[in-house]
């Protein structure tokens, strides 16, 4: 075994793409040798040590009532904010960004005095968060500490970058000066209170504009050369980017009887978890793809009891994603970053349909380097999907630089890099 034998915590956001991402590196450092910890929400109970790794559990939120399946209160919340996912940007702003900003506030808020108490016990070389607000408990306990910003890299703000959640394009500023007074107007109140409470609770204040800090250690992020934003500062030398970071412990996966036996291009549609969960517009999706020459793996997500599919048809609630990447020749997807780089990875043209937060961005820069096909998520036709699909798989240049691509991403290794990373800081 390779390491110093540190003591590694893992503290990602309560949603499946962020933990999913820190699996795949505390995957790395458990192989080598390394006690690696996760602080998870109390909704996922089990769901890490089930893949081996220790947990501490706490709560963003008062308990419920009833039992949480994991993830629930994301899944709820985006079930009730649904209608807002259908409107501009720019509307979004007010009425979906700012309103999960101050439930992801009220949740660092909530859970300080819990942190601090496992930060305590466990005593880590390094903890290692994957959010998109600070926790003043971690920054205050004078513990090394490490940044991943698994979102689109428009979150690390530039002159030369669109607006984050704008989805606006890179090589067209017209609109970005409005977006950013809208952002600001939306967010200051909550951002001056809780630059306040960091104080209070000893940490910095909040940079402007932000409602994380940047490690002053190890910043992390995840997204290709090939999509990347060309910056007028580059990143200072704190921040590494992995390219991707693709995990290696899902379980097998084989295509399903019903689908082997047909003919087709094979499509994977997944929405991702939290996405999925607007049964609409999956039922919207499975209509326009029931009669195409198209066989289809669905990842049907937590509403998959509300979901029937048609013949050329096969799925499940949940998919083990790199497993099904390799075998497909498409995916539909709403452009989570990790859905994003994993094709890219696994060299996938990708549809993609954006619904909130950062997969407009990921739409917008997919689509402008030409990996794949932006269109309307609720407005388009089936017409408009089945041509979207059928140019992608029919352009023979774009197979040949998905090739070269994902051949050079699956050599970076992120993975690996990112364990050699905090390695390196923890012994620093």
């Amino acid at each position: 075994m390779r390491g110093n034998g540190s003591t590694i915590v893992f503290f990602p956001e309560g949603a499946f793409g962020p933990t999913n991402n820190c699996v795949g590196i505390g995957a790395v450092l458990r192989r080598r040798g390394h006690r690696v910890a996760f602080i998870v929400e109390e909704s996922f109970a089990g769901t890490l040590e089930a893949q081996g790794f220790e947990e501490r559990l706490m709560r963003l939120t008062p308990p419920p009532e009833t039992e949480e399946a994991p993830g629930q209160f994301w899944k709820d919340f985006i079930r009730d904010t649904a209608p807002v996912f259908r409107k501009s940007t720019t509307e979004q702003l007010g009425e979906f960004i700012a309103p999960t900003f101050e439930a992801l506030v009220e949740g660092a808020r909530y859970v300080d005095d819990r942190l601090r108490e496992i930060i305590d016990e466990l005593q880590p070389d390094i903890v290692v968060e994957d959010n998109v607000v600070s926790f003043p408990a971690l920054l205050a306990s004078g513990r090394p500490w490490a940044r991943i910003a698994s979102c689109n890299p428009a979150e690390i703000k530039d002159p030369k970058v669109p607006p984050v959640f704008s989805g606006f394009p890179s090589t067209d500023r017209e609109g970005w000066g409005e977006f950013g007074a809208a952002y600001r107007d939306a967010h200051r109140d909550l951002h001056a209170s809780f630059s306040e409470f960091c104080q209070e609770r000893g940490a910095p204040p909040l940079p402007a504009e932000d409602f994380i800090h940047e490690s002053e250690r190890l910043n992390l992020y995840l997204y290709p050369d090939e999509v990347d934003y060309p910056r007028a500062q580059p990143l200072g030398p704190r921040w590494h980017n992995l390219q991707t970071s693709v995990r290696t412990t899902d379980p097998a996966w084989e295509l399903p009887p019903e689908l082997r036996d047909r003919e087709g291009p094979l499509v994977y549609l997944s929405l991702g978890s939290l996405g999925s969960a607007d049964v609409e517009l999956m039922r919207k999706l499975i209509a326009e793809l029931a009669e195409a020459p198209y066989r289809v793996v669905v990842s049907m997500g937590p509403q998959h009891t509300e979901l029937e599919l048609a013949e050329n048809m096969a799925g499940e609630e949940f998919l083990p994603q790199t497993e099904v990447l390799p075998q497909v020749d498409l995916v539909i997807t709403h452009g989570g970053n990790n859905t994003v780089t994993e094709c890219l990875h696994f060299g996938k043209p990708m549809v993609v349909l954006p619904i909130f937060w950062d997969q407009h961005d990921n739409a917008q820069r997919i689509a402008e380097t030409g990996f794949g096909a932006r269109l309307d998520t609720y407005r388009h036709s089936g017409e408009e999907l089945t041509g979207a699909i059928d140019r992608l798989l029919a352009d023979g240049e774009l197979r040949s630089r998905l090739a070269a691509t994902s051949q050079r991403l699956q050599s970076a290794r992120g993975t690996e890099r990112a364990a050699d990373l905090i390695e390196a800081t923890a012994r620093a």
